[in-house]
């Protein structure tokens, strides 16, 4: 593994966009990009990522603007599914290749949906990990409280029982996995001072914030302090590649009535159930890194 980054370009300027990079042992199979979920990092799938690569595939993770060792941007405005978007168009024109599986938790799992819907995308295959066509209201009340909260740790340990408290969702993790999640979470700023790697002014999505091309035409509502579901399905509908949905059982963000009408639309969708998790499974199991590998060796 290694680490890079490119630039993205939004109306401040350049910002650079770091990632890591996964070389496949022997002869490649093909590209992976596995992007984060709102308030995570790229970090998140360093155990999926070795594996991948040990199992022949070329693995890019990315931190989205805002989180990980990313730059952030200085209007919090610009934080918007449209500058995310654009971004990975830059992560995979970085790649040099011309068609790619996209590994997506949550919010990367919408912005690969919104790749993949468009006219001559380079995705080939799409895993979506607990992330869906609808987004249940009483699930974005509770992912929406995240990013305004601001903590700060006096030691790496009680950063932990943070992230265990936070993410208590995410089901049994060994201890070895918390820590790792918390040490690529934090930075120590002065001594006895963690902060978390991210920026806290980062929202959901703006109330201007719309996909506004032509193949797509779908604006994104206001999300944060949202009282109604989020509506993706014409972005769904327009999805040709075969679909992995990996769910959570507890999941307050995907239900198995939205899988069943995804699946119901768009027939080459297969479903991982993952049991006592919740939203969203961290993809920290070998047997999911098996699953995803295999479907992932039968459909690229």
């Amino acid at each position: 593994m290694h680490e890079d980054y490119f630039f993205g370009v939004s109306e401040e300027g350049f910002h650079r966009i770091f990632f890591t990079e996964w070389e496949p042992a022997g002869n490649g199979l093909g590209t992976v990009i596995a992007v984060h979920g709102l308030t995570r990092n790229g970090r998140d799938f360093d155990f999926l990522a070795q594996y991948l690569a040990a199992h022949h595939y070329h693995v890019y993770c990315p931190d989205i603007v805002g989180r990980g060792e990313s730059d952030w941007l200085k209007d919090p405005q610009h934080y918007t599914y449209e500058q995310y978007v654009a971004d990975m168009n830059a992560m995979i024109a970085r790649t040099g290749v011309h068609d790619l599986a996209w590994i997506g938790t949550s919010m990367g799992g919408i912005i690969g949906m919104v790749l993949a819907s468009m006219n001559n995308t380079p995705i080939r295959c799409l895993v979506l990990n607990d992330i869906g066509a609808q987004i249940p209201a009483t699930g974005l009340a509770r992912l929406a409280s995240y990013p305004s909260q601001d903590p700060e740790f006096k030691s790496l340990s009680e950063a932990v029982q943070y992230f265990k408290k936070i993410y208590s969702t995410f089901g049994m993790l060994s201890e070895e996995e918390w820590l790792h999640l918390t040490e690529h979470s934090v930075t120590e700023v002065s001594p006895r001072k963690w902060v978390t790697k991210l920026d806290h002014r980062v929202k959901l999505a703006s109330a201007k914030s719309k996909i506004a091309w032509s193949s797509i035409m779908h604006p994104f509502k206001a999300l944060e302090g949202i009282m109604f579901d989020v509506d993706l399905w014409s972005i769904w509908r327009k999805i040709k590649c075969p679909v992995l949905i990996i769910h959570g059982k507890d999941s307050d963000m995907l239900t198995t009535g939205i899988i069943n009408k995804m699946h119901a639309i768009h027939p080459h969708t297969e479903v991982l159930e993952v049991e006592q998790v919740g939203h969203a499974p961290p993809l920290f199991d070998q047997h999911q890194h098996e699953v995803i590998a295999h479907w992932l060796a039968e459909h690229y």
